[in-house]
């Protein structure tokens, strides 16, 4: 599933068109990231669980 074509960061889930959220995977660490972009702005933040610990998906 992951690092299949080498490559460092997936996109694992998107929502919207031009207002977008992206949640993207470390595949070395597992470590999951939300993405926000609206236009020409944007941020990136690590995904945070209810107890404020990073989301990390079990990798390979």
């Amino acid at each position: 599933m992951f690092g299949e074509d080498n490559k460092r960061f997936i996109t694992t889930y998107e929502q919207g068109k031009l207002s977008r959220i992206k949640i993207i995977v470390d595949t070395e660490t597992g470590v999951n990231y939300l993405f926000r972009n609206d236009g020409y702005a944007g941020g990136l933040t690590v995904l945070l669980d209810k107890d404020g610990k990073p989301v990390v998906t079990p990798v390979r």
